[in-house]
């Protein structure tokens, strides 16, 4: 059966703008950047697993082509129709052209994608037609939702606390007591909501929500952690509960509303480094076979593909084309969206340009960063990439936050006991301001964090020496090997009390020094409950129990979850009462409201040897002052405490004692306990805090 060509003057000749498709009363406007091709065919699709197309519409170079876009409008369409393109041109690879008519091609700006049933990734590789039906775009209304009166809690990063989560893995587990059809979608966060607000989360912070292919993984394995996009601009449909697109976006607004209602954040993990479709020998969804040497940063010979992501690709972001696709799709989440923030995957490949050199200004970063629609939202660069460029503490711009491995690398080492790591632990705990502390920024400008979805889980980092990744089919190759991890002497599981507590108290530790630590803090899904992978630090393949949470671990494990609340209230109840400061990391610093001890009082051992650190901050207006005393030793230990404050006698109270068994191990603030001691003993591998 073939399709039905339609006469080109049966539609008009459209407009070269905006591009993707344009929902209007009478039709919809169709447009499409292709600098290099010689012809475009629009392909209009009766359902998703079509293969061939219901019309076939050829686009005129004389009438629907203005410079490098083109264009029809088509009357009678409406919201929901399936479309593709087929782009003509050369097939010379060393030229950097892959131009392939056979394949059914996504408009790169659609809001809505149609991942048939019977789709196959390696279908799309063949150059040959397909015999299994390809990936389709849909034509949305945007207008079809009502925000009511819904606003961005707009939380300053000195009053945020960010939740990195998947999707679908925190509600999917059938333990979960989520709605059943509403496990692992949007909707079914929504019910989860009255959890994340009981912990003190102010922000959540998605793993990729954009369209992705799940089956790019190793040897038939799904891709669960969506680090393979599609589409910068629709949302992954296999999260919403029934598929459609149009209801795809309507349900994460739904999700976004009701989070802003509750007064968190949305922040979204985005992956503008790279696509789905990889390298030389991946499949071509849409950006290879509409222009590829435009899309993609290409080797000197322009056969290979430039590979700064470990993907097989890299985005060529500071091309000018690209460049403004990516702040469109940034205005789309934003505008039509609502959320509130970004991290950036990879972001240093941002800052390469078209040959894959770094440059001194990018472009794209200094579009992000300028641009007034994106103004308020918050910006957070993972500042390396796949190849060795890291940027940590030197990543462009004024309004950047960046992820700090090097506070969780130096606070793991440190809390292991390495020799030859308090310094650096300690700077980690002051802001870094050996990389951040020259600027003029606020002191949030690090995140903080010690886990995230790569690598181990804090009760793994605890209980596994060695990464365990047999699960992934690739022979445990996959993953870092470089952990910092201890496993406090058994590997893995144990019924051990003694080495259960001391992983207990470890993980509170870590909670303790990443939540009250100057810059801002993030914390892992299930973290709070003792989450664990069985030692898998690398699960992006596992879309089951391995890497969902587990809800029967709130219970098992409420006593952690009780002190991770308390430490998040407390946290940004100190906060507010101007422990933290509207003034720049570099100010702050100079203030002298630091004083640093060891067991002695103002005399810290910087030694390779040392395993302590004690130090006292107090607010500026002197009403508040905290105590810290950090032993990664193997014993316990006596610390002198400070006597006078500002000409006053100390009456200092016990807020946290990591060693103490619960309830005794933090309390509020204003139920804390005195201590009148002028010594106070830290026990082995503990923090012990104390306010006055």
């Amino acid at each position: 059966m073939k399709s039905k060509i339609k006469d080109i003057h049966m539609s008009t000749s459209g407009n070269p703008f905006p591009l993707g498709s344009s929902l209007h009363a009478d039709g919809v406007n169709f447009c499409l950047f292709s600098r290099n091709c010689h012809q475009v065919e629009l392909l209009l699709f009766n359902k998703a697993e079509d293969i061939i197309p219901k019309q076939v519409i050829r686009l005129d170079p004389q009438l629907n082509h203005t410079y490098n876009y083109w264009h029809v409008f088509v009357p009678g369409i409406k919201a929901g129709q399936l479309y593709g393109y087929r782009v003509h041109g050369p097939n010379e690879p060393h030229m950097g052209h892959r131009f392939d008519p056979n394949k059914v091609l996504l408009d790169p700006y659609a809001h809505g994608v149609a991942m048939p049933a019977t789709f196959k990734r390696k279908s799309t590789s063949l150059d040959q037609k397909s015999e299994t039906a390809s990936i389709k775009s849909v034509v949305t209304n945007l207008k079809q939702y009502d925000w009511e009166d819904d606003k961005h809690p707009r939380h300053s990063f000195a009053q945020t606390v960010i939740y990195e989560m998947h999707v679908a893995g925190f509600t999917k587990n059938p333990n979960s007591g989520v709605t059943a059809k509403l496990r692992g979608t949007y909707k079914g966060m929504i019910e989860k909501i009255p959890y994340l607000t009981e912990l003190g989360i102010t922000a959540v912070e998605l793993l990729p929500v954009f369209q992705f292919d799940n089956q790019d993984s190793y040897e038939g394995k799904t891709n669960y952690w969506g680090y393979s996009p599609i589409s910068f601009f629709a949302p992954h449909t296999d999260y919403s509960t029934h598929g459609d697109p149009q209801e795809t976006l309507n349900e994460f607004r739904d999700m976004v509303k009701a989070f802003h209602k509750a007064g968190l954040e949305v922040i979204l993990d985005v992956v503008y480094n790279h696509t789905a479709e990889g390298g030389e020998g991946g499949p071509t969804y849409c950006f290879r076979g509409i222009d590829n040497s435009v899309y993609y940063t290409l080797e000197a010979d322009k056969t290979h593909y430039a590979n700064y992501s470990g993907c097989g690709n890299t985005l060529n972001a500071n091309q000018p084309t690209v460049r403004r696709m990516i702040i469109d799709s940034l205005h789309f989440w934003v505008k039509e969206m609502h959320v509130d923030g970004f991290r950036f995957d990879l972001a240093s490949i941002l800052s390469r340009d078209e040959q894959g050199k770094p440059i001194e200004n990018p472009p794209v970063l200094w579009d992000i960063e300028s641009d007034p629609v994106l103004a308020g939202t918050k910006l957070i660069a993972e500042a390396w990439d796949a190849a060795g460029l890291y940027q940590v503490g030197s990543f462009i711009g004024d309004y950047w936050k960046e992820w700090n491995g090097k506070f969780r690398d130096d606070v793991r080492s440190f809390m292991r006991g390495d020799n030859d790591t308090v310094s650096r632990f300690a700077t980690r705990l002051m802001g870094s301001p050996d990389m951040y502390g020259h600027q003029d920024r606020e002191p949030e400008q690090s995140i903080n964090f010690i886990t995230c979805h790569d690598g181990f889980t804090l009760n793994d980092l605890v209980s596994y020496n060695f990464k365990h990744n047999e699960a992934n089919g690739e022979d445990n190759r996959d993953g870092s090997n470089d952990n910092y991890s201890w496993n406090h002497g058994v590997e893995g599981p144990t019924e051990d009390s003694a080495i259960e507590a001391l992983r207990l108290r470890q993980i509170k530790n870590f909670f303790t020094l990443t939540l009250l630590s100057i810059g801002a803090p993030m914390i892992l899904m299930g973290d709070e409950v003792r989450r664990t992978q069985h030692g898998n630090n690398n699960a992006y393949c596992h879309d089951n129990e391995l890497a969902w949470f587990d809800w029967s671990l709130v219970e098992k494990n409420a006593v952690l979850f009780r002190f991770v609340k308390l430490l998040i209230t407390s946290r940004l109840q100190r906060d507010a009462s101007q422990l933290k400061y509207s003034m720049s990391l570099k100010e702050l610093l100079k203030q002298g409201i630091i004083s640093w001890h060891g067991v002695k009082l103002n005399q810290p051992d910087w030694t390779a040897q040392s395993h302590t650190i004690a130090f006292t901050i107090q607010s500026l207006s002197g009403k508040v002052a905290m105590h810290f005393m950090i032993n990664a030793y193997t014993e316990s230990l006596e610390f002198e405490l400070p006597t006078h404050f500002n000409g006053s006698e100390c009456k200092w109270k016990r807020w946290i004692d990591t060693y103490l068994p619960s309830p005794d191990d933090i309390a509020l603030w204003s139920e804390s306990p005195l201590t009148r001691p002028a010594t106070y003993w830290v026990n082995c591998h503990s923090v012990a805090i104390l306010i006055t």
